[in-house]
């Protein structure tokens, strides 16, 4: 058949064939004499899976352009999916029977629309339903159908109604609880001059005396006087709350018993002041102006037993790990240096600050983890993983990091801020989302100590004030701390 013979017939077809060699089965019933050898035949009528008519599908149909083939031998009932009352003395599944059970399983096997073949009208096997396992794209089976396919699969992307709903973020109380006159506090970003006991005494260090103020009830004693011509420029309590130790301006470190008040040790070997203290279970390490870290034991009769020299300017950051293996220094040569017990060189050299490194706390939740924050250029927050020497994550703050501290209770920590905000802030780890911002001091905040419950921080600024605020929940419950009759707004004198 030339092409002009295809066209006219509105059959395209293949070179070299004719219409004569594309018999239907209609043409076969016509004229039964039809060669067998015609290139292509339909099965006889007489199969049970044979589709009735092959007439072209309706113009207005909607269900599909494929060719679906009848499922009446499939023998559904083999498998017990067909609708069919139940026999007498049958079983019924606890929580809604057989029939919930077997309409669920059928949705899960063959989608919603199986729901319009198994409710045929008694007397009717349903099986030539078109909405049998037909192609269409149907949504009709939402959330709100009790047997949509959503409710045993989650790839539907809506919501499960049975989880948990979202934890509303935890209140912090905006307001300090307590507000302490310090007179002569003073205003000097490299000085440590606050610290709370483990015995909940807290020792402030004001001109040239260091006082005693206990939070069990309100009580302030003079633990020293350094005379005119000295001043305190650090104190840290011992971890068992006893013993306290004073830096001084002249170099000195000092030992003092704090229920007694009464001195039992004075150490040499600093040339100018001691801005830093840090104790461990026996140890005393002392940071100075002189760029110098000494580390003193009160067992051995010398003034110290070791120096670490690593810091070209003062130093003014000092903490152990709570494992008491490694001591990390901040000085203001923006250098964050990582020491151990073994050696007196710096075992790891952290050199990201663009600014003094006064702010250093260690996580009491992860062995190795440590954050410190750089000063009024920095401004930032690092994590690092002294084990491996890599910046884990920072965080830009807004400004200067004056303190850290590392909540025990839950996994979060506090930093206080000078330039140029003058802010608390309370921050999530490792999401680093923040849980609060306090104001209220008028100076840069420039000391942080907390207290040995671990729920509440005192902070110190120029403005000669210390204020109290209930920032961490309690280890037992998340609610917040509620305020009591020792907490009363309002303020008094530390001296």
């Amino acid at each position: 058949m030339d092409p002009q013979t295809r066209r006219k017939s509105g059959l395209n077809l293949p070179a070299g064939m004719n219409e004569t060699s594309l018999r239907l089965d209609s043409i076969a019933k016509q004229n039964p004499s039809v060669s067998s050898s015609t290139a292509f035949r339909v099965a006889s009528v007489s199969s049970p899976r044979m589709i009735s008519s092959l007439s072209s599908p309706s113009k207005t149909s909607v269900c599909s352009d494929r060719f679906i083939p009848c499922r009446s031998a499939s023998r559904l009932n083999t498998f017990g999916l067909l609708d069919k009352p139940p026999a007498a003395g049958s079983p019924v599944k606890e929580g809604g029977g057989n029939e919930t059970y077997a309409r669920l399983l059928k949705c899960e096997l063959f989608g919603s629309d199986f729901g319009s073949f198994s409710s045929s009208p008694a007397g009717s096997s349903g099986l030539g339903s078109p909405n049998m396992l037909r192609f269409k794209t149907d949504h009709s089976g939402g959330p709100d159908s009790p047997y949509s396919p959503s409710i045993l699969r989650q790839d539907s992307g809506s919501s499960n109604e049975g989880s948990t709903p979202t934890k509303p973020p935890r209140k912090v109380p905006k307001t300090p609880h307590k507000v302490l006159d310090a007179p002569s506090l003073q205003d000097d970003f490299y000085l440590n001059v606050v610290d709370w006991s483990s015995q909940n005494v807290l020792a402030v260090g004001l001109g040239t005396c260091v006082y005693l103020w206990s939070a069990s009830n309100s009580k302030v004693t003079k633990l020293c006087d350094l005379g005119p011509n000295d001043s305190v420029c650090s104190v840290q309590w011992t971890k068992e709350g006893s013993y306290i130790s004073v830096g001084t301006h002249f170099g000195q470190v000092q030992v003092w018993d704090g229920t007694q008040c009464k001195r039992v040790r004075t150490m040499g070997g600093h040339q100018t002041r001691t801005g830093v203290l840090a104790w461990n279970s026996r140890i005393l390490a002392s940071g100075s102006r002189d760029r110098n870290i000494l580390q003193h034991d009160l067992r051995v009769p010398g003034d110290f037993v070791s120096k670490l020299v690593g810091h070209k300017s003062e130093v003014c950051g000092l903490k152990w790990s709570h494992d008491d293996r490694q001591l990390a220094s901040g000085g203001n040569d923006n250098q964050l240096l990582v020491w151990n017990q073994q050696s007196q060189q710096p075992i790891l050299k952290l050199t990201e600050h663009t600014a003094a490194v006064k702010a250093i706390t260690w996580s009491p939740h992860q062995s190795g983890l440590l954050a410190s924050g750089g000063g009024t250029a920095d401004r930032c927050i690092r994590f690092w993983n002294t084990t491996t020497g890599h910046q884990l994550n920072h965080i830009d703050t807004g400004s200067q990091v004056c303190n850290l501290a590392w909540s025990k209770n839950v996994n979060e920590l506090v930093s206080t801020h000078g330039y140029s905000q003058n802010q608390i802030m309370v921050w999530k780890y490792p999401s680093l989302s923040k849980v609060a911002t306090l104001t209220g001091h008028s100076l840069r905040v420039l000391y942080l100590a907390m207290s040995p419950d671990g729920q509440t921080i005192v902070t110190g600024a120029g403005d000669e004030t210390l204020r109290f605020w209930n920032v961490f929940p309690s280890m037992k419950t998340p609610a917040p701390v509620k305020d009591t009759g020792l907490w009363s707004l309002g303020r008094t004198h530390i001296r």
